[in-house]
């Protein structure tokens, strides 16, 4: 992953301190990209243990249409409990609970899940209903009818529904190319990239969709482009970054994806796994909310 540790060298060279939302402060360059070519392995950050269950359950629930955390919390992947945490916090039923108090009603009271693991009509609902239109069902109708499209764009940034989102969408776009000779490409456009906690996950989860796009539309994965506008790292990474630079990556690991008589609609955690996945040890960080 050379790519990754690239960009992290790009950014702490040549971007600009600026404050930020979270008022944490980051180091920020505007207008990044790599490429990662998945016929040379599943590109998922060898210089930490990145959380491979996460990325695969987030992917499985964005191509659901679900926009409720109750289904990761229920399977143990708490990467956005803190947004719908925060609007619950504003609210008259909050009576002083943790956060992780808060994760167990999600997990044990579906009426307290139903009102407070609500995130709004983020990724889910675009891809799968934008103003009433199934965009994942259209990209994959159209890779396999007229592939050569330019056309195979799927939105989450909805202007109209954005201000009602725990968080406006940071993958805000993303693209597929089929080449004559039988391979698929997929570019994102993410608005904002927190190079530290949110990259590697964001790299490994557009890797995952391509490939499983490819299985469906019966192509070959082939490159993953990854275009960052705000690309940064928070003040608080700066440490566990340069930990991550003095480590050497290690071999790529192998996705594997059992399909057999399956759509891309109907695979399941169980069906996807990654063999001879070997890390570095973790690097804990605080997200920015």
């Amino acid at each position: 992953m050379k790519q990754y540790l690239d960009l992290v060298k790009e950014v702490l060279a040549n971007g600009e301190k600026r404050e930020d939302r979270t008022n944490t402060g980051t180091v920020s360059k505007f207008g990044t990209q790599s490429r990662y070519d998945l016929r040379e392995g599943f590109p998922l950050v060898t210089t930490k243990k990145v959380f491979f269950k996460g990325i695969v359950h987030e992917i499985l629930w964005f191509i659901s249409g679900d926009t409720n955390i109750k289904y990761l919390v229920d399977n143990k992947v708490n990467i956005w409990n803190e947004w719908p945490y925060e609007i619950f916090k504003k609210s008259n039923d909050f009576k002083n609970e943790t956060l992780q108090e808060f994760v167990e009603k999600i997990k044990t009271d579906q009426d307290f899940a139903n009102k407070h693991g609500e995130l709004g009509p983020v990724y889910g609902k675009q891809w799968r209903d934008f103003n009433g239109v199934d965009q994942f069902k259209n990209l994959i109708n159209g890779i396999k009818v007229n592939p050569y499209s330019r056309r195979h764009i799927i939105s989450a940034w909805n202007p109209a529904e954005v201000n009602q989102m725990a968080l406006p969408p940071c993958h805000s776009l993303f693209q597929f190319y089929v080449s004559k000779d039988g391979f698929i490409d997929l570019q994102l456009y993410q608005r904002s990239g927190d190079i530290f906690l949110g990259v590697p996950f964001n790299i490994a989860s557009y890797s995952l969709l391509l490939e499983l796009v490819a299985i469906e539309c019966n192509l070959k994965a082939r490159y993953f482009v990854h275009t960052i506008g705000d690309a940064h790292i928070y003040s608080n990474h700066i440490e566990q970054l340069n930990l991550q630079l003095s480590r050497e990556p290690k071999i790529l690991p192998t996705l594997k994806v059992n399909s057999e008589n399956k759509s891309i609609f109907d695979i399941k955690f169980e069906d996807i796994s990654l063999e001879n996945y070997e890390s570095h040890p973790a690097i804990k960080g605080v997200v920015a909310v």
